[in-house]
């Protein structure tokens, strides 16, 4: 086996582990499916066992463990922020400096002394990289590129909040870098925040929340908050925002621009929250946008990789492929921090000389984000055999074959089969699923499996030769990391209407009415035979039954909890649910097939909303 690297990213959101052979995955996962707490920011001692697990190996086999930032860097820029907010800014030192002057500093020491006590054999020396540097290397290493523009933006790593590099074979050179207080992602998370939503969590609400509204306020934006530059380049105008003084985005100066306190946690939603997303999301676009064109003009390059979590923020993506800034665009399916584990891990094993072997297949490295766990049939098979769990076991073909007939009949499935996903995205691995065509599929979808709110969207998988049929998209998107508009092929075109609002969803747009936002833009995830067999041969089942190679994908689990890893989630979330059906493995349940659901209080309580 190649020199064996293991990647870490740990304590400040989705923390998650990824051991890398050379210069391919070979396993990765985020903490908070194990741990079943959604962002879970701990060590990731379950991720890491899993990892070693799936590779047959022992941390003594390793040769490297890669922490995915310098923590001294970091906390220089702790100190200088802390220092010039001062006095303002001493709840938060008062708060944040313990954590500073003991583990935080040194947290090559901390995690070595961590992994030592998970007793899974003599821990390897522990290298830093710097944040932005994985984000990179994470975008660009295992693309299918031999050269590219990479460009990462995020919220902040140690100093950096944008960055380009110019990727070129298997060495990546930075170009330029804008740096904190100014920072595109904490811009988008303070409207986040503002919205009534929870920073790191609710970016995709507010994203979801745009189209339903009008950008009414992307002038007093551009006035007041960002000074955004042609070429991308800003200053955000920090007596607006109160990140660098406490533990809220926004305060007494936003309020008075935006007419009135933000909204709180679940209260109702108004046509300002409406409008403040679309706003935000349209001055975010015109940023990415302009970054991409300068990314393209300093390196010369027709391809560009992202990475960081404005990377996942697919609306933007999707505009910088449809105004052509790039002959192509490649996007790190974990572009968040858990993919820091996996950038850093690559990082050192491309300094070491590891070869990026992939490029010769035209492909990415990826296996299609599929890096998690898998549970053979005996596995399944076992555990519903000791929980006296009713179900029939069938062939790849009949499974398929079943599954898709139900879905056409109107019902809802979860589909649990082969590794888990890496990334925030379900892909097929770990999903619930149902037809794109029924007008209600949407709204049941939303209030009766995931129990969330009403206006949030859901995503369509779409055979990849069928795409062109049904959106307008120049080029494949496999992690469902693009939003690209319904082909007009596919649209209705609807009588005329007043509707504004939350009521816009009562209106049929398109043939796949399941997926079509209000907008006529769906996030697409494109699928293959090579990058998901099982799924592509569903896809393939459900066009056969239908002639729609269309289906709605959503991740396996409710408001608030990570997506399931074990067939006992899995399991649990189909029996709390409205779910119909459960494929998982080579095994089909059918919910009226099974006995009575029993637990202990009511399971909602322990999870807490996103």
């Amino acid at each position: 086996m190649s020199d064996l690297v293991l990647g870490i990213s740990a304590f400040y959101h989705d923390s998650a582990a990824a051991l890398v052979s050379g210069s391919a995955p070979l396993a990765a996962a985020q903490e908070e499916r194990f741990s079943r707490s959604r962002h879970d920011s701990g060590f990731p001692a379950e991720a890491i066992r899993y990892c070693l697990r799936e590779a047959g190996v022992t941390l003594s086999d390793v040769s490297a463990v890669a922490y995915y930032e310098d923590p001294r860097l970091k906390f220089r820029r702790v100190l200088a922020t802390m220092a010039g907010a001062a006095p303002g800014g001493f709840t938060s030192f008062r708060e944040t400096m313990p954590g500073w002057l003991t583990r935080k500093r040194r947290m090559d020491s901390h995690v070595r002394d961590q992994l030592a006590g998970l007793g899974l054999g003599e821990v390897p020396e522990v290298l830093c990289r710097r944040h932005h540097e994985s984000h990179a290397a994470s975008a660009f290493l295992p693309s299918p590129y031999e050269s590219a523009a990479v460009l990462c933006i995020d919220g902040v790593g140690e100093w950096a909040t944008t960055t380009l590099w110019h990727g070129r074979g298997t060495s990546l050179s930075p170009v330029a870098e804008l740096r904190f207080p100014h920072s595109l992602g904490l811009l988008y998370s303070a409207f986040t925040y503002f919205c009534g939503f929870k920073v790191d969590s609710g970016e995709y609400k507010l994203m979801g929340l745009a189209p339903y509204g009008s950008p009414k306020y992307a002038d007093v934006i551009r006035e007041n908050l960002i000074d955004l530059k042609p070429d991308g380049t800003f200053r955000l105008d920090m007596r607006y925002f109160e990140y660098l003084r406490g533990q809220v985005m926004t305060g007494k100066g936003f309020e008075r621009l935006f007419g009135g306190p933000r909204r709180q946690g679940e209260g109702p939603l108004t046509e300002r929250e409406f409008d403040l997303a679309a706003s935000v999301q349209l001055v975010t676009e015109e940023a990415v946008v302009a970054l991409a064109r300068s990314a393209r003009a300093l390196t010369g390059e027709s391809n560009l990789c992202l990475a960081g979590g404005v990377a996942l923020n697919c609306v933007a993506n999707g505009k910088v492929i449809r105004e052509g800034v790039f002959d192509e665009v490649w996007i790190q399916p974990a572009a968040g921090d858990a993919g820091g584990a996996l950038g850093a891990a690559l990082a050192v094993t491309a300094e070491r000389g590891a070869a990026r072997e992939h490029l010769s297949s035209g492909t990415d490295a990826m296996a299609g984000s599929l890096l998690g766990p898998a549970y053979t049939d005996e596995e399944i098979g076992a555990y519903l055999d000791a929980n006296a769990i009713p179900y029939t076991r069938l062939g790849e073909d009949e499974l398929a074959f079943q599954v898709a007939a139900a879905l056409a009949e109107g019902k809802i499935a979860g589909w649990f089969q082969g590794r888990m996903e890496f990334g925030p995205r379900a892909l097929g691995a770990r999903s619930i699923l149902g037809d794109p065509r029924d007008p209600v599929m949407q709204s049941a979808m939303n209030l009766k499996i995931k129990f969330r709110e009403s206006f949030r969207p859901f995503a369509p998988s779409v055979l990849a030769e069928d795409v062109k049929d049904y959106f307008d998209l120049a080029q494949p998107s496999p992690y469902m990391l693009v939003v690209a508009p319904v082909a007009e092929a596919q649209r209705i075109t609807a009588e005329s209407t007043d509707a504004t609002g939350l009521d816009l969803l009562k209106i049929q747009r398109s043939t796949i009415p399941a997926v079509t936002h209000v907008d006529h833009s769906a996030r697409v995830q494109s699928v293959t035979e090579q990058s998901n067999a099982p799924y592509h041969r569903l896809l393939t089942a459900f066009k056969d039954a239908t002639g729609c190679p269309v289906l709605v994908n959503t991740s396996f689990n409710v408001r608030g909890e990570p997506i399931v890893e074990s067939p006992r989630d899995a399991y649990a979330c189909f029996m709390r649910t409205d779910i119909d059906l459960l494929a998982i493995g080579g095994f089909l349940l059918h919910k009226d097939g099974q006995p009575e659901w029993r637990e202990d209080g009511d399971w909602r309580d322990a999870i807490p909303l996103d």
